[in-house]
């Protein structure tokens, strides 16, 4: 009180300060405080104290977004004891847990004191390094203040001694921009390899002119009156002044002609570090503000004296007004002022710690954290520019619970473990990952499937059968040669009309049997090729009436067999129906009834192309949708319904005389026909795609040939190869 100071500037211990700013709000004298963060005050001192250092809660996003950068997941965690590291813990941790970090440990702060309890301590700092050598965490988060650099320097000073394993040499430490090292002379000779490629966020600083010019100049015998500087001088140098020092004997004398710059960093620092540069901005603030106090109108009453203003009185409080609304630009151009609860507005930049065997080392600058940019922009890192522990080879180290699932993969939670580790699983048939760590496998759009790796889509190809590849130039030939040989036996056939064989078994009914079934095999050719609207919606109608023809010919026949045989009795009354008219009225009948079935179903529910594009895997299905299910099965039924009656009249007539009818041919004919189709349902329904048309095609040829085959190929090898069983006298012979 006795020198009347307007302000204090103090730091960086937040404890110290908070207390000391106690009494300073007594008295309502503002303290400038740099170093630390914003700790807990009451109301009584938040209008008394300015932090020459930005808002907490950006340093802690700032520490968030470069874990979240590099992948880190899995971290150690180390903070102070202290109502500042509490409230972190509570309130900042939970945060990144939120954001999908999770902690390997969380320990507090090794407590060195100056007391009797050495030996607790020693096993403290003990135990808390085997904590980070056991630790499968690679990065490690250092919550603390400017003292705790020298904490951890003990710490492994101290495994070192021990001779421990230590692992943490290989750790990428991230700590926070309060920590620094303090100007120790036992530091000269520690070693710092541990904190190479160390990360640490450090308020944003810029290099001031004329600063290594000014410490050049500092010297403690020209500057008598500082009694700090030499005190820092003897502890810096490990020498003694002759005077300071009584009865003992000095090994090393103060010249005062020692240079600074032949400190080790650790000892002292040339260059303006980002705590010196906020006690040089708190000394300008205070200074601006003061000059803006002294000009104002209601601070300029003063008296002249000898040709120089002098005021009359400045009262502390007087500066808080001012200091709340200062703005100023400093030596480096750089913009200086508060926000409105008295913390700085800056931002943080990116300090890459690179270590060297003389127990130098360098601070690079590798990133820059901006509070106020947009959030794509607030954090930029320099990747190729850091310099990582030498453990990593120079290779970006991953800090996670557990290797990432790879693409093709999805995580699943491990039980007693935290969230972030996992286990992988590979995806389920038919879905994919295509990203690392996701928590579920998805699957493929309709018309793509996965790859073999389950990692990415392939675009399905469009199937069909066509003209062109083996199995339809097959089923086409088939098709071919098959009508060919119909033609073939309906030629013979007309070219020998006027023969018993071709009489006795009704030429225009066979010739009309021998027409439908070379239409059958042309009608295959309707299902080979791209589907089209027009053989959509004809193809199977076309197939239906064909084949009822065909069957209701077949019928017909049989019929007529049976019916001329009865009718041979004496006092039949079957001679009525013996005719050709009947024949000719089962074959109308049979063909109108499946003519009007499918006129039905081409007028409600036609077929039409369609694109299958679920049915199989890697493949979509450029088909004819059959439009009515129901219709297609009524036709079906229809066919099989002419068949059956027509198999069990032949199979009735089985054992009427060869000579006079061909009931034996017919039966094993529809035997094979009925066998074929009953074949085709469960194989039709089994298979998709070009091979649903296959085994459709293969039916209707299977049993068109069974048709031809069976029925004709006797009756041709008589009249090609035996004419002379071809008599009508031959016949009646064979019939006795």
């Amino acid at each position: 009180m006795q020198s009347n100071p307007l302000a204090v500037i103090g730091g960086p211990n937040s404890d110290v300060s908070l207390h000391i700013a106690k009494n300073l709000c007594i008295y309502k004298i503002p303290q400038l405080i740099y170093g630390c963060t914003q700790a807990m005050k009451n109301d009584m001192q938040a209008g008394f104290l300015y932090w020459m250092f930005p808002k907490g809660a950006h340093q802690y996003r700032g520490i968030l977004q470069l874990l979240l950068h590099f992948g880190w997941t899995w971290i150690g965690f180390f903070y102070l004891p202290d109502d500042n590291g509490e409230r972190f813990v509570q309130d900042m941790l939970p945060m990144f847990s939120e954001r999908g970090i999770c902690f390997d440990f969380i320990e507090t702060r090794p407590t060195f004191s100056f007391s009797d309890h050495i030996t607790d301590a020693v096993e403290e700092a003990s135990t808390k390094m085997k904590t980070i050598s056991e630790s499968t965490a690679n990065a490690l988060v250092i919550y603390g203040e400017l003292q705790t650099m020298l904490v951890f320097i003990l710490m492994h000073n101290l495994a070192e001694s021990e001779n421990m394993p230590i692992k943490a040499r290989g750790k990428v430490w991230v700590m926070t921009a309060q920590m620094d090292f303090t100007s120790f002379g036992y530091q000269r000779s520690v070693d710092l390899k541990f904190l190479h490629g160390a990360l640490s966020f450090a308020l944003h600083s810029k290099a001031v002119s004329g600063f290594w010019q000014f410490l050049q100049r500092r010297n403690p015998t020209s500057e008598k009156d500082d009694g700090f500087l030499r005190v820092f001088w003897e502890d810096a140098f490990n020498c003694h002044f002759t005077n300071s020092i009584a009865d003992e004997v000095v090994e090393e004398i103060c010249t005062g002609e020692e240079k600074l710059e032949t400190l080790p960093g650790s000892v002292f620092e040339m260059s303006m570090t980002s705590h010196s540069y906020s006690v040089y901005n708190a000394v300008y603030a205070v200074a601006h503000s003061f000059h803006a106090m002294h000009s104002s109108k209601s601070n300029r009453r003063g008296r002249v004296d000898a040709g120089r203003r002098k005021l009359l009185l400045h009262l502390p409080w007087q500066l808080h007004h001012f200091l709340r609304s200062v703005a100023f630009n400093n030596s480096v151009g750089e913009k200086v002022s508060f926000d409105e609860n008295g913390e700085l507005v800056a931002g943080f930049d990116i300090i890459n710690w690179v270590t060297f065997p003389n127990q130098s080392f360098l601070r690079v600058k590798v990133g820059r954290m901006e509070p106020e940019a947009p959030t794509e922009q607030v954090l930029t890192i320099q990747e190729d520019a850091i310099i990582w522990p030498r453990r990593f080879n120079q290779v970006q180290p991953l800090s996670l619970c557990n290797d990432n699932c790879h693409s093709g993969y999805s995580r699943t939670e491990v039980e007693g473990k935290p969230f972030c580790c996992y286990d992988c699983l590979p995806c389920p048939v038919g879905k994919i990952s295509n990203q690392k760590d996701m928590d579920d496998c998805f699957q493929c759009a309709t018309e793509y499937y996965p790859n073999s790796d389950q990692d990415f889509c392939i675009p399905k190809a469009i199937t069909f059968l066509t003209h062109e590849e083996p199995l339809g130039i097959s089923l086409g030939i088939f098709a071919l040669s098959f009508a060919f040989i119909t033609a073939f036996v309906l030629r013979i056939f007309i070219k020998h009309k006027d023969t018993p064989i071709v009489k006795a078994n009704n030429r225009n009914l066979t010739y009309i049997l021998l027409i439908s079934l070379l239409l059958s095999f042309l009608c295959v050719l309707l299902f080979i090729g791209k589907p089209e609207s027009i053989t959509c919606l004809f193809r199977q109608a076309a197939f239906a009436i064909i084949f009822s023809v065909s069957v209701s010919c077949v019928l017909a026949k049989t019929a007529i067999v049976v019916l001329a045989f009865m009718a041979t009795k004496p006092g039949s009354s079957m001679r009525k129906w013996v005719g050709k008219r009947l024949a000719y009225l089962i074959v109308l009948c049979c063909s109108l009834i499946q003519t009007t079935i499918c006129t039905v179903w081409l007028a409600t529910s036609p077929p039409f192309p369609d694109l299958d594009m679920t049915s199989m895997a890697k493949e979509m299905i450029l088909e004819c949708n059959e439009g009515s299910t129901a219709m297609f099965y009524s036709v079906l039924s229809f066919l099989g319904f002419l068949a059956t009656v027509s198999f069990i009249l032949a199979f009735l007539a089985r054992k009427l005389p060869d000579s006079f009818n061909e009931a034996k041919f017919i039966t094993f004919s529809m035997l094979v026909f009925c066998s074929v189709w009953l074949s085709f349902l469960p194989a039709y329904l089994s298979t998709r795609g070009k091979y649903m048309v296959a085994v459709e095609i293969f039916s209707i040829l299977a049993s068109s040939s069974g048709l031809l085959f069976c029925i004709f190929l006797p009756k041709c090898y008589i009249i090609v190869l035996r004419p002379d069983l071809n008599q009508r006298g031959e016949l009646i012979r064979r019939k006795n």
